[in-house]
């Protein structure tokens, strides 16, 4: 049965609201089964009868970190960015005001892979700029209900400044849900604690995620049961802080312990609200109800901007029925923020045979608007994208910064322009930090298109390609930023010319504009151009101060150009980060291994994990050729399918780190016998 919120909303007639996740996971493999997945549990007891194919349950009070044998692939180790705001790409876009919640079903409870798959289709987020806490959605009662966000989003998002939420999901009775699982959830010990509070601030703590989601619907309750689940919240709110978490309340359960949809920030709910960092509103709400809980979130001594006003996007998408007025309305402050519910409808309601580029495409339209141009929205648009109304973040403030525009998907994996591999790929760990505008071009002619492209790479899986006949100078913002500007620093690009011609210059700005919707003040630096893949260096010589924004010119005859950028750097000296240590396999069935390792000791013997980016792992064949097996940001990897090579008595594996600069370390080495 399809537990889709949309689902319960026709099933049960509009009596129903609430946030229900999507299928249970598909049928794991036969045999012992090595790869490792999402984690999620139960609270404490578990259903009757025994799981399906490829479910595991497990009781959140049992765990523990010690005994988590997928904890290396699961903790995230990217820490979390500090954002800054630039002057907003247009004058409606504002900073301080409404933010955005986004609440995304990854993939499957019980089959969400730790570290990536062997596909490109895959719900790669890249418009962090304008997201500012997203939900790891999920949850079944035939799987378990509490889920931990897996390392590759985790990573991804904090390296744009996202912090990541994990879920708590109590679902409806008519799905499943029993009241024994609240009472679980919110059992006291003998001193009035709540131990598994405390078990999920340690489970957050331990992954390397910033809290939690908790959405009580099962019905049934009692004001004794509110009391509790009240007293848990306060309880998990204050371990959390201690370790820099956050609590979202979802608006189901009220103060007597009935489940009821508010819509609103009210006498029903506020106690909750009030025990939690943040709320968000069902999507019941109207624009009488958002502005009372403005004001009610006032008398509270509360920020407004810490209610989310639910969009259910799960089925419309970008035709949705939407007042924004009520929310973010253009002429007068914002009323409250935004909580997109199921926005990887930009990839669901895609045909089956859609493609990266197709994801890509639905992706922009729904975050930048039809324009697909932040610094020219239309205001008047039905759909009003995030990017209308809210100013976009970046995370671009030292050096070493580079970037390859990998999206963390790709039909391919690239290096040095060369494809190194053939097969498909996700793994949102390996993303880079991304142009937080998409896209803006500067120009008094024909616009050209700028895109993500998988058809080739410089490195990863994709590059950035600008094409279309250039009419008139185009001018592309690529990143704002905020890099101290040194006698050695230097920019360079990795570029190429596909078709056409065109002269190229690379833009640098130290100042910001005057006002938002302005141009940067560029500085123009002359690149050379060529059919083949080539590294510009441009030192900043005469430039002093910050670098506030780069990006690239080019000026063509009106003839069709396409020209690909495959990497961008900003450096003072090349850094190459050290071999990582002691790599080894760590379990083994047939053709499916786990291998871990350490980071190169650093000085005084601490580990030098900050230079290093990621890890790549390769197997090198009889004939001494390497084939690349993946990537991670963790020190601990899982390859299967494998299988000897003709004559092969034990197979051979390289594993390199790669820099800030996408400079590669020499390779620690390891064997194993088949």
């Amino acid at each position: 049965m399809n537990l889709s919120r949309r689902t319960v909303l026709l099933a049960g007639a509009g009596a129903a609201a609430g946030l229900l996740p999507g299928l249970p996971g598909t049928a794991a493999a036969a045999g012992r089964d090595l790869q490792p997945y999402a984690s999620y549990w139960y609270p404490d007891s578990l259903p009757s009868g025994t799981p399906g194919t490829g479910i595991t349950w497990r009781s959140l009070k049992e765990w523990s970190a010690e005994g988590d044998t997928d904890l290396a692939f699961n903790a995230a180790t990217v820490p979390l960015a500090a954002r800054f705001t630039p002057v907003p790409a247009n004058t409606t876009a504002r900073s301080g005001q409404a933010r955005v919640q986004s609440l995304v079903s990854f993939g499957p409870t019980s089959g969400n892979p730790a570290q990536g798959a062997a596909t490109a289709d895959y719900y790669a987020l890249t418009h962090w700029a304008y997201v500012d806490e997203l939900v790891f959605w999920g949850g079944s009662s035939g799987e378990g209900l509490i889920l931990a966000p897996n390392a590759p989003i985790v990573d991804a998002a904090h390296r744009h400044g996202v912090p990541v939420l994990g879920n708590v999901f109590l679902p409806p009775v008519a799905y499943g849900g029993q009241l024994r699982w609240t009472r679980d959830l919110v059992q006291k010990d003998s001193a009035g604690h709540f131990p598994l509070a405390a078990r999920l601030v340690a489970v957050a703590a331990a992954y390397g995620f910033d809290g939690w989601f908790i959405n009580a619907e099962t019905g049934g309750g009692n004001a004794a049961l509110a009391a509790d689940m009240l007293g848990f919240l306060r309880e998990l709110k204050a371990l959390g802080a201690a370790e820099g978490q956050r609590v979202t309340w979802y608006d189901s359960m009220t103060v007597n312990g009935t489940v009821s949809w508010q819509g609103a920030l009210n006498n029903q709910n506020k106690t909750f609200f009030q025990a939690a960092d943040s709320m968000f509103l069902d999507f019941r709400w109207s624009r009488s109800s958002l502005a009372s809980s403005g004001t009610t979130a006032r008398q509270l001594s509360r920020d407004r901007y810490e209610l989310w006003a639910g969009v259910d996007v799960e089925a419309n998408g970008t035709n949705a029925s939407v007042n924004w007025d009520a929310t973010v309305p253009t002429t007068t402050a914002h009323v409250t923020s935004i909580g997109f519910y199921r926005p990887e409808w930009t990839r669901n309601h895609l045909p089956a045979s859609r493609t990266p580029g197709d994801f890509h495409a639905a992706d922009d339209a729904f975050w930048t608007g039809a324009s697909l141009d932040p610094a020219r929205p239309d205001p008047t648009a039905r759909w009003r994208a995030p990017a209308v109304s809210v100013a976009d973040r970046s995370t671009v403030t030292a050096l070493p910064f580079a970037t390859v525009f990998n999206t963390g998907h790709g039909l391919k994996w690239y290096e040095d322009g060369s494809a190194i591999s053939d097969a498909a790929w996700n793994h949102l760990g390996l993303q880079d930090r991304l142009p937080s505008r998409r896209w803006v071009v500067r120009t008094t002619g024909r616009r050209p298109t700028v895109a993500f492209d998988f058809a080739d790479a410089w490195r990863g899986g994709s590059s950035l390609l600008v094409s279309g006949d250039l009419d008139a100078p185009a001018t592309l913002d690529l990143y704002a930023t905020r890099l101290p500007l040194g006698p050695d620093t230097v920019v360079e690009l990795t570029h190429r010319t596909d078709t056409g011609d065109a002269s190229l210059e690379l833009a640098v700005a130290t100042a910001e504009p005057d006002a938002a919707g302005g141009a940067p003040p560029y500085a123009y630096f002359p690149l050379t151009s060529g059919n083949d893949w080539q590294t510009s260096t441009v030192p900043l010589t005469g430039l002093s101060g910050t670098v506030r924004a780069l990006g690239v010119r080019l000026t063509g005859a009106g003839a069709p150009v396409r020209w690909r950028l495959g990497g961008l750097a900003v450096r003072d000296a090349v850094v190459t980060p050290d071999a990582p240590t002691g790599l080894r396999v760590t379990d083994a069935d047939g053709g499916s291994l786990r291998l871990a390792w350490q980071a190169a000791p650093g000085p005084a013997g601490e580990e030098a994990a900050s230079a290093v980016r990621h890890y790549e792992l390769y197997r090198i064949l009889p004939d001494g050729t390497r084939r690349f097996l993946g990537g991670t940001c963790q020190r601990a990897f899982h390859v299967g399918g494998l299988a000897p090579e003709q004559g092969e008595a034990a197979a051979r594996f390289e594993l390199r780190s790669v820099g800030e600069l996408f400079t590669v370390s020499t390779p620690a080495t390891t064997t194993h016998t088949w």
